[in-house]
């Protein structure tokens, strides 16, 4: 009897073929051809013969399901990344990190270990690093403990099956991009690699109640490399962002089963490792200098209100055309902010090069920040100084209208704590401390002295 040949399935149109090719010959995609299951020797396929070997499943009534909250819970040494995942890592779930490279994703899963393996075993894998490279940065760390263990493996196989003794409560596969199955004839990396591999391991976590976490590589533009299933077959997904070089550095939940996705943890690095920022609002605004084109911002990450300080630099360009170039700030939203600055103002900035910083190596998503970022392009520009006891928020319309924004009375409070007196704010808001502004011009008019 003939060998079975292996298969290859496009997981965008269906069609399957014979061989491995790295753009699918019926729909055009790349890198969308996936290993599947074999035709069987004697005619039936795959599909026929799951068909037979299936059985009934045992169903219960929803009111005797146990709630997934009601498992124990392992805390982490940072109060707000527990925000983040919902109040620490729940057993059984297998919660996927991501990141640029040299963010300090190893540093922080270390020192996560060192913590949880005061009371629970641990166990770090790694496939890129060596035993004596992850020893260094344990003892750097102060992480070592007679509960934390270590192993360097690429096998999946090998991986899933120590996951399923059981001897451990919490284990750290780094990186996901490095393992391989036997069973698979393809590389490391490639997309049936890394959904096989992670399917296995998130299988052998649920039966064994072990809390899981896998580090996940990104692409040049910042997304997570690999398939989009991933991202789904996981409880959790959670980014780490921020300057690899200095600068704030922030963990998000992108994906979060067992809590919001709106939370925010905001680290430094220090010497000794991570360390949370705890008012990062005075930090940001500690070395401030009162100059034309600096405008204090009320924002809100997650549920935090954060002041941050945006910076605009606008100079004569050189050439025809003009350069705009922004850090910590969407390029296409401020591209859309000076086009309604030079539609709605007298501004002329069809000559000038306009370059935008936000301090800190913060990045924003608030669409309250295009006030603030439209009066520093328009103080920059024009030489003068907002008054350095005014904080600004509020998103502009492309009719020049400012608009409300959410959680206003959090951007309020934490503007009076650090001494502010006024904040530049949508009209909508019913507050003493709030100067309202319905218009943009009128507000470069009013303010921009």
């Amino acid at each position: 009897m003939a060998k079975n040949r292996a298969q290859y399935t496009c997981s965008e149109c269906g069609m399957t073929f014979s061989k491995w090719t790295g753009q699918c010959p019926n729909c055009s995609n790349w890198n969308t051809l996936v290993e599947t299951l074999p035709v069987e020797a004697e005619g039936k396929n795959a599909l026929s013969s799951a068909k037979v070997s299936g059985k009934k499943l045992d169903v219960v009534n929803i009111k005797n399901v146990t709630p997934s909250d009601a498992k124990e819970r392992l805390k982490t040494p940072f109060l707000d990344l527990d925000e983040v995942l919902g109040g620490g890592f729940l057993k059984g779930s297998v919660t996927l990190l991501t990141g640029q490279p040299g963010i300090g994703k190893s540093t922080l899963l270390m020192q996560i270990c060192a913590y949880i393996a005061k009371e629970h075993q641990v166990l770090y894998i790694s496939g890129e690093e060596s035993a004596g490279q992850v020893k260094l940065r344990a003892v750097r760390l102060g992480a070592e403990s007679e509960k934390l263990s270590f192993a360097s493996s690429t096998s999946g196989n090998d991986i899933a099956k120590t996951i399923e003794s059981g001897d451990f409560d919490f284990v750290v596969v780094d990186s996901i991009q490095t393992l391989s199955l036997a069973e698979i004839a393809s590389a490391p990396g490639g997309v049936s690699q890394v959904t096989n591999c992670g399917n296995l391991i998130i299988r052998s976590a649920k039966s064994t109640d072990t809390a899981v976490v896998i580090v996940g590589h990104v692409t040049k533009e910042g997304t997570l490399a690999g398939p989009k299933v991933l991202e789904h077959l996981v409880d959790v997904v959670v980014n780490f962002e921020g300057d690899r070089y200095g600068g704030f550095k922030t963990v998000r939940a992108i994906k979060n089963r067992f809590g919001s996705t709106s939370e925010v943890a905001i680290f430094e690095m220090a010497n000794t490792g991570l360390k949370e920022v705890k008012n990062p609002s005075e930090a940001l605004l500690a070395e401030r200098q009162n100059t034309d084109g600096s405008i204090i911002l009320a924002t809100v990450e997650g549920t935090r209100p954060i002041l941050v300080e945006i910076q605009a630099l606008a100079t004569k360009t050189n050439f025809g055309y003009p350069n705009r170039t922004a850090s910590g700030f969407d390029l296409n939203r401020l591209k859309l902010l000076i086009a309604v600055l030079e539609r709605r103002t007298k501004l002329k900035l069809s000559e000038q090069d306009i370059f935008l910083n936000v301090v800190g190596g913060i990045k924003l998503n608030d669409s309250g920040a295009d006030l603030a970022v439209c009066l520093a392009i328009a103080s920059a520009v024009a030489g003068r100084k907002l008054n350095e006891d005014y904080v600004v928020f509020g998103e502009v319309g492309l009719g020049g209208e400012v608009r409300s924004v959410f959680r206003p009375d959090q951007r309020i409070a934490e503007a009076k704590k650090l001494g502010f007196t006024h904040a530049i704010a949508p009209a909508s808001i019913k507050d003493k401390f709030v100067i309202p502004v319905k218009d943009l011009r009128q507000t470069l008019i009013e303010h921009v002295k």
